[in-house]
């Protein structure tokens, strides 16, 4: 039986977004997860939704417990997650408030734990194949519902994740747009997590501002972040409700 859970933030708290909306708090062998749990159906379809962050947005990127909360939606039995997630542009073609539907990344952090793997038992090595991280067939369905939608989209995307929660400098910004399309803080981590227990991950990043690589703006700052995906909140959502009664 399929069921999605959706990590992300602003606005998907909205308890309009659910149908028999419940809350539940849960721990894992990792840990708390950032936020309870709300459960409920979309179009009939059951759905787990997390703040990354939490509601309040009170944990850094770098503090996520990113293995308690992926422990925690296989243990309600999900089958695929959605994330959704606040991007910079490192490309002049990829403007504010346009949705890049990811399909590689490079992580670039340096202190989260990345595996539920700390040691492996006797001659029993655990390595996860990372070739394509994120799930063809759930990337193809968000992509085919911003296309339904006129919602302007890319079909791809390689996002770097960095520590946070500095911004880069400009050097790096300039760096960064030789390897990758979009960066952000969270997502690879995530992947890489979500892979090793199985379950099917995709994400959708909306991008928020141009890091700080474009010398005819001023570099970004979280207000301007937090004023675009606010005003394309009800985009995503969108794109969620129509998604999830899709997903096999």
């Amino acid at each position: 039986m399929v069921k999605v859970g959706i990590i992300g933030g602003s606005g998907l708290e909205d308890p309009d977004i659910l149908e028999e909306k419940e809350e539940i708090e849960v721990t894992t062998p990792y840990g708390q997860p950032s936020d309870k749990l709300i459960l409920g159906k979309i179009k009939g379809v059951d759905v787990v939704i997390l703040s990354r962050h939490d509601r309040n947005h009170t944990i850094p990127p770098s503090q996520v417990n990113y293995r308690a909360n992926i422990y925690a939606l296989k243990d309600q039995g999900c089958t695929h997650i959605i994330a959704t997630t606040a991007c910079g542009s490192l490309k002049e073609e990829i403007g504010r408030g346009d949705f890049v539907i990811l399909d590689q990344f490079i992580d670039f952090t340096k202190h989260r734990k990345t595996s539920f793997h700390e040691k492996f038992e006797p001659h029993k090595p655990a390595h996860c194949p990372m070739a394509d991280p994120f799930d063809k067939g759930l990337r193809q369905l968000l992509i085919d519902v911003c296309q339904d939608l006129g919602l302007k989209h890319h079909k791809k995307g390689t996002v770097i994740t960095i520590e946070g929660p500095r911004f880069s400098t400009r050097a790096e910004s300039n760096v960064f747009r030789q390897w990758a399309d979009v960066i952000n803080m969270s997502i690879a981590p995530e992947a890489s997590l979500a892979n090793e227990a199985g379950i099917k991950y995709a994400a959708i990043a909306m991008s928020t501002d141009y890091d700080c690589w474009k010398v005819d703006e001023e570099p970004v700052t979280w207000e301007e972040i937090l004023k675009v995906f606010n005003e394309n909140a009800e985009k995503v959502k969108k794109v969620l409700i129509e998604v999830i009664p899709k997903v096999r």
